[in-house]
């Protein structure tokens, strides 16, 4: 008997994608958690094969738990299913742990479908993301801008991003405060941004998610 979990704050959420499963599957149980707290506590008592999860919850994200119970119970099959943009954010789950990543906004048919393949081959890629994934591997750099920097600019980027000044940065990192300018020129070019907003605003969607 398959061991599932359904994690989603929205109880008519978790009754639909069960209906779903106990259609495709004859012998399984199914459990519920609305938050991270229900998650934790729901795989300390239980040896789950599948889990579906919400990936934003009222408690917090569910990419700070995917390598947690990876840890925990290896051969778990995670699917995030999210409404955040597929484009921006499937391949940040799936480096985060996750087997598969479906829209919320996906009709019923490509829920199914997707489920039916998490169930009988342990992952989900969409189209969307299976191209995503080539592209990744191809050019790392149009999906996640953040990569064109070196380790030394992303992290007077980080910097930057939590509200210091190039005086606080300079003293934190101990350098002077005109090569944290110089710094700050490369960033800008390389993202291709000219105003703080437009880092910070970065920063948040590729890199503080």
């Amino acid at each position: 008997m398959k061991q599932i979990l359904l994690a989603d704050d929205h109880h008519i959420v978790r009754q639909g994608i069960q209906m779903i499963i106990e259609n495709l599957i004859d012998e399984c149980e199914i459990k519920h958690a609305s938050s991270l707290v229900g998650i934790r506590q729901a795989f300390e008592q239980n040896a789950f094969n599948f889990a579906i999860l919400d990936a934003q919850l009222p408690d917090g994200n569910c990419m700070e738990i995917l390598k947690e119970f990876k840890a925990k119970c290896p051969d778990v099959k995670i699917l995030v299913f999210s409404s955040f943009e597929e484009e921006t954010y499937a391949l940040k789950f799936l480096d985060g742990g996750a087997d598969g990543f479906l829209s919320k906004l996906s009709d019923e048919n490509e829920i199914e479908d997707a489920l039916a393949q998490l169930f009988e081959n342990g992952y989900y890629h969409s189209t969307l993301t299976q191209t995503l994934l080539k592209l990744a591997h191809i050019q790392p750099n149009v999906l996640n801008p953040l990569n064109q920097l070196s380790q030394r600019e992303m992290e007077i980027a980080v910097l930057y991003s939590k509200g210091h000044g190039n005086l606080e940065i300079a003293n934190q990192l101990s350098i002077r405060q005109n090569t944290v300018s110089t710094y700050k020129k490369r960033i800008f070019e390389k993202l291709e941004i000219n105003k703080m907003i437009d880092l910070i605003e970065v920063m948040k969607k590729y890199h503080d998610f």
